[in-house]
């Protein structure tokens, strides 16, 4: 009976441990700025900018305790889309080529600076690419286009937000 109380209690203990790998360093920061990003792509999407600053601010929250400010902060992050392009990716055989399926791609260029004394040589600056392949299905690449954008800024920030603080 000892045993099974004993074994009882071992499982208990050991199931209550969890692990949580965020992977997010931000240790001396408190509070961050996510500057609105320009869109100097040569083909300009409207809200672009937009939703592609508040999906980081977003991700920020979410994965981590830092504030976002929009005066004085410890990281700044500021950046420009410089690339935006739709391409087709997969003909379908008929006698008039019409694109099974789309390839877009966004470039965002980013800066990013630590201004944590001794952490300032996690401060970068780079671009980020991604692509999203999607049909149409019929559809228009209007209708299409929210649902691709809505992944690549997933991947963009994703990427953006790793390079700056998971250092693994």
């Amino acid at each position: 009976m000892t045993i099974k109380i004993f074994a009882f209690l071992l499982i208990a203990a050991l199931s209550s441990c969890t692990y949580k790998f965020s992977g997010a360093s931000t240790e001396g920061l408190k509070t961050v700025i996510v500057r609105t990003f320009e869109n100097n792509a040569p083909l300009v999407v409207p809200n672009l900018n937009n939703q592609l600053t508040e999906a980081l601010k977003t991700r920020i929250r979410n994965q981590t305790n830092l504030s976002v400010s929009t005066t004085e902060a410890d990281a700044i992050f500021e950046g420009r889309i410089t690339g935006y392009d739709i391409k087709p990716v997969a003909l379908q055989s008929s006698s008039t080529p019409t694109a099974g399926a789309n390839r877009l791609t966004v470039t965002v260029s980013v800066k990013y600076v630590n201004n944590v004394a001794g952490k300032e040589k996690e401060s970068f600056e780079e671009s980020f690419t991604k692509f999203f392949d999607f049909p149409l299905n019929g559809a228009s690449i209007q209708a299409a286009l929210p649902n691709a954008l809505d992944q690549i800024n997933k991947q963009l920030t994703e990427d953006i937000f790793n390079r700056a603080f998971a250092q693994w």
